[in-house]
């Protein structure tokens, strides 16, 4: 009886050991590198918090960038132009800026197809006439519409900062981390992380270690006419704070109607309490 318990115990612990030595392997090879590896950085904006509104001259400035840089490569599909009064541009101007963009419609009365100028009811033209094509001139990776960009990036902030959030109405993860992303190239990699040839290193992309789009932005790229300084930084921050709006172009309206509900909910309350303490003063509890 006793040699069956040795061989017993001796048996469990070559099994422990077993498992643990297959448990450790299975650890190191499921335990894949963080992505992004460096959290975007919370950055000032003019729309953060309850009362926040957009800074029209910012977006201008934004747009500029989209039109001269990002819509190479960067549909828009779901902006039209008549919206672009909400930066603070004239009828006339908004009629001027679409008729800049060749637009292909039809059929015509003969069920031809046929170019003409934008109108302000039209949508930003897309560089590509469908995605394959788009994929096939960016190495394979078709570049991702912009209309609702600024809403559908954004790193999940753990706990116990999304608590916070909730009260500071923290809204601008995707700003944030497409101002990261777009300065954040030009960084070595960590020792032993392999980049994909035809890819880029950076450490604020969200769904690996690289991406296809190569560094967009440099200094001077882009020519501001109100003096705002020409560099990566401030592209970034403008282009970033123009996706947003046309991701919520409304955001301003959104947030004036709901602190006017809050008002109208604490004088609501304040009148039910007083009409209560009046109707039931004389009643004996």
């Amino acid at each position: 009886m006793k040699k069956i318990l040795t061989s017993l115990a001796l048996l469990g612990l070559v099994a422990a050991g077993t498992a643990a030595a297959v448990a450790q392997e299975g650890h190191q090879e499921a335990a894949p590198t963080h992505f992004p590896i460096n959290e975007p950085k919370e950055m000032s904006w003019s729309f953060a918090g309850p009362f926040g509104t957009y800074d029209k001259a910012q977006l201008q400035r934004g747009l500029k960038v989209y039109k001269e840089v990002c819509s190479a490569c960067h549909s828009m599909n779901l902006v039209a132009f008549r919206t672009l009064e909400g930066l603070g541009y004239s009828e006339a101007q908004i009629k001027t800026l679409a008729a800049e963009y060749t637009i292909h419609d039809g059929p015509n009365d003969a069920g031809d197809m046929f170019d003409r100028p934008g109108k302000p009811s039209d949508h930003f033209p897309a560089p590509f006439p469908n995605e394959q094509a788009a994929a096939a001139a960016n190495g394979g990776a078709a570049p991702p519409d912009m209309s609702l960009l600024a809403k559908a990036r954004g790193v999940e902030r753990g706990f116990p900062r999304f608590v916070f959030d909730i009260f500071t109405q923290y809204a601008q993860g995707g700003p944030d981390y497409i101002h990261s992303l777009l300065t954040g190239y030009d960084q070595t990699p960590p020792a032993g992380m392999a980049i994909p040839e035809g890819t880029h290193y950076n450490p604020y992309f969200l769904s690996g270690v690289s991406l296809k789009m190569p560094k967009p932005l440099s200094d001077g790229q882009v020519t501001y006419d109100d003096g705002s300084p020409q560099t990566v930084d401030q592209y970034s921050r403008d282009v970033a704070a123009f996706l947003m709006w046309a991701a919520e172009p409304h955001l301003e309206d959104r947030k004036k109607t709901g602190f006017r509900v809050l008002v109208f909910l604490l004088l609501f309350g304040a009148l039910v309490y007083m009409t209560k303490r009046r109707v039931w003063a004389d009643v004996a509890h």
